[in-house]
């Protein structure tokens, strides 16, 4: 398996037609029995199967949402397609697995009446006000802490206005407005200073962060963070999973960064590099009272979106709680050395 997601990433800087033109049938049928026999094993819950299999994936994305004039790239080679799908049902098929049975079935049909399902939906859910962040993040994180946490979070942080301008298309009426207003705000209103990425990217610089040791320090929870996010904005069949994963990630944000804050500036940490997470505390507030009411309310009319949408915002949720939980576990195991040592 390992050879394999070797063999694929050295596709990622070949042309297309280069790709498609010199893998053989047979080695291609080779390299997708590898991929399923990577999906069995990360399934099974083997960590090195389920940190590849992400890690691949996320490669894959990266090549198909880069800008690189000039440069070759294997989007839109046949053969890759085929790879990122096995990859994408696989992930797929694993969140869903963790959806409680019957669970998207009791969500109500009135619009205003399934935004407070939702909302209540997250509010029961383990992951809300997590003790990574309330407890650890806020209190008793060092600054290499803080650092580690920003290298995770970039996945979708430092992405959103792609994600965001993947989701738009297809879209009409409030809920392309919203979407619109969203984005808007993330390119810093017209203010290239300000284009929230950008704002993001100043953190890197705070702890000399390079885009080498960002692969290298991601876990296999983060990769499926960014990818999840990834897979549902860039498929149109996937755009109601997109509207609950999006939404659910902007309500969180606003409490989870308040203790980021809170930590950044009891450490003493460079103003610059707190910029991006003082403003969403703010904007995300306002961006997630309008997703839910442009974008949500709207479209909750239909039981297939009803359904979607939860499952996006299940997908969020429980993602996330996994994440927070290993992020909290390194935590724990620290603090235990530490005593015994």
């Amino acid at each position: 398996m390992s050879d394999a997601v070797e063999r694929v990433s050295d596709w990622l800087g070949r042309p297309a037609d280069e790709v498609d033109r010199l893998v053989h049938p047979v080695e291609l049928e080779r390299v997708l029995g590898a991929i399923h026999e990577l999906n069995r094993r990360a399934a099974a819950s083997d960590p090195e199967m389920f940190y590849r299999q992400q890690l691949l994936l996320s490669r894959i994305y990266t090549t198909q949402l880069r800008v690189a004039p000039g440069e070759p790239s294997a989007e839109g080679s046949t053969a890759l397609h085929r790879v990122t799908r096995l990859l994408e049902q696989a992930t797929a098929a694993a969140e869903d697995s963790r959806i409680e049975a019957g669970s998207l079935d009791n969500a109500p049909a009135e619009p205003a009446e399934f935004v407070s399902w939702l909302k209540k939906l997250a509010r029961r859910h383990t992951v809300f006000k997590h003790p990574y962040y309330t407890d650890f993040i806020r209190d008793r994180a060092d600054s290499e802490a803080i650092r580690r946490y920003m290298i995770q979070e970039s996945v979708i942080d430092g992405r959103f206005d792609d994600l965001l301008a993947l989701m738009q298309v297809g879209t009409s009426g409030p809920a392309k407005m919203e979407i619109a207003r969203n984005f808007w705000d993330e390119m810093g209103n017209g203010n290239p200073a300000e284009v929230h990425t950008h704002l993001f990217k100043q953190i890197f610089e705070v702890f000399d962060i390079t885009d080498d040791e960002l692969e290298n320090a991601l876990t296999a929870n983060a990769l499926l963070s960014g990818n999840l996010a990834v897979m549902l904005c860039r498929y149109r069949s996937s755009y109601p999973e997109a509207v609950g994963f999006l939404g659910m990630t902007e309500w969180l944000v606003p409490d989870r960064f308040v203790q980021v804050v809170h930590a950044w500036e009891r450490l003493g940490l460079p103003d610059v590099g707190i910029v991006y997470h003082r403003l969403h505390i703010t904007v995300d507030a306002q961006h997630a009272a309008g997703w839910f009411h442009n974008v949500i309310k709207p479209a909750a009319t239909s039981p297939a979106m009803r359904r979607g949408i939860a499952r996006g915002t299940l997908w969020r949720l429980n993602s996330s709680q996994r994440y927070l939980d290993e992020r909290m576990s390194e935590v724990d195991l620290s603090a235990r050395l530490t005593t015994a040592g």
